[in-house]
């Protein structure tokens, strides 16, 4: 079983994704930067040349072969709830916990990120957080299994939170470093 970590950017997925990793002994994988390293561009990049529909394709194609493995930590982007065909593959085969935080804690926390192009073009920035948050709210929902407000939690505490959530739904041989996991 993967465990996977779903929410809007800055709820602290990257981050913690790191953690449960480490507590679990899995390998974490970031759908991000996976796409990324296999289009060998940044994102801006990538939207400027496929628009966000050839974005979200990508994303599609990469979910349906990562969620087919197992033992994983998928540090998801915040916009996989945008496609349901990523739905059945990510909980099929996973725990998925989505991690959440006001538009003030997110705006807070991304104001500086580059590496997004805008999602409602023109919009002020935290206008934007808003409007795409209330858009993806109700999809996050469906998608989790649980959820975790980060707002007040430092990175090792919602990782702690993560594994604890997820522990009882994992293989017994799979849980731990001194499993020979991974």
């Amino acid at each position: 079983m993967n465990v996977v970590l779903i929410g809007y950017r800055g709820t602290g997925k990257s981050a913690v994704a790191g953690g449960v990793g480490e507590a679990l002994g899995r390998p974490v994988v970031s759908l991000d930067a996976e796409l990324v390293r296999r289009a060998g561009c940044s994102i801006p990049a990538l939207v400027a040349a496929h628009g966000w529909a050839g974005f979200r394709d990508r994303e599609v194609a990469l979910v349906a072969e990562l969620a087919a493995g197992d033992g994983l930590v998928l540090d998801c982007g915040g916009g996989v709830v945008e496609r349901r065909e990523n739905f059945a593959p990510l909980r099929s085969r996973g725990r998925v916990i989505w991690l959440r935080a006001t538009p003030a804690t997110i705006v807070r926390r991304i104001a500086g990120d580059t590496e997004r192009p805008s999602l409602t073009g023109g919009r002020s920035f935290t206008d934007e957080v808003v409007e795409v948050l209330a858009r993806r709210t109700p999809l996050y929902a469906e998608l989790s299994h649980d959820a975790i407000d980060t707002d007040d939690l430092d990175v090792p505490a919602v990782a702690a939170r993560v594994v604890e959530l997820v522990r009882p739904h994992l293989d017994g041989a799979r849980i731990g470093p001194e499993s020979g996991a991974p």
